[in-house]
């Protein structure tokens, strides 16, 4: 499944558009219990990693959301996250599900390395 935070996807075309999709976890927001802090109470030195997994989570969720309704690609995705109650904290992932085919190399040579504008060989 592609998933991108662009409304649009280089060399392709949206056929159809199904519409939106999103993707939740849900986190307690006690930070000892999400292992977030030492019981010293100093930032956990995984911090950056539990995050990245949790985005990680609510990414899948939405993926699998959009496969689920047809679609290949998920387009303009964000995050947004909120909380629930004193406890818990949901992280949500959203985007719009759509159906994506190539179109030729769609420009690709342009990413090639040594490629020059205007160049007969590129």
């Amino acid at each position: 499944m592609l998933v991108v935070t662009t409304e649009a996807v280089a060399g392709h075309v949206v056929r159809w558009m199904i519409g939106d999709v999103i993707g939740t976890t849900v986190r307690s927001g006690n930070v000892y219990l999400e292992g977030v802090k030492t019981m010293s109470g100093s930032r956990h030195p995984q911090l950056g990693r539990f995050m990245a997994r949790w985005r990680q989570e609510a990414v899948a969720d939405m993926a699998e959301t959009a496969r689920k309704r047809g679609a290949n690609a998920v387009v303009a995705m964000r995050f947004d996250h909120r909380e629930i109650s004193t406890g818990w904290v949901e992280i949500c992932a959203y985007g719009t599900a759509v159906v994506v085919v190539a179109t030729g190399n769609g420009g690709a040579e342009r990413y090639r390395p040594g490629y020059q504008e205007g160049s007969v060989t590129g």
